[in-house]
């Protein structure tokens, strides 16, 4: 089943454009890992920016959040965020049709 993960960064004031940019560099490393779907970043209304992932399985993830690409990145990131990264891992819930009602 697959997994979906949110992780909102909340930006240091005034880098946050250095933050997607460190984003930008390092996510392409982690889009050529054994089931990454979706790993897209969105400029949110609230500031942060948020990263919505899609990984085959909770495997998939688990080797993912153990990994170098993983690492690379909040090693980039650390220096333009004020605080710790939030993270969210959910299970789809099926509602309606297959290509609407599941992420």
């Amino acid at each position: 089943m697959p997994v979906i993960v949110t992780a909102i960064f909340h930006p240091a004031e005034g880098k946050k454009d250095q933050l997607i940019e460190a984003l930008q560099a390092t996510m392409p490393a982690v889009h050529e890992e054994d089931g990454c779907l979706l790993y897209a970043i969105h400029d949110a209304e609230d500031g942060t920016v948020t990263m919505i992932e899609k990984w085959t399985s909770a495997e998939s993830l688990r080797a993912h959040s153990q990994g170098s690409a993983v690492g690379a990145l909040g090693k980039a990131v650390e220096p333009f965020i004020s605080e710790p990264t939030t993270v969210t891992t959910m299970t789809p819930i099926s509602a309606g049709s297959a290509e609407r009602g599941l992420l």
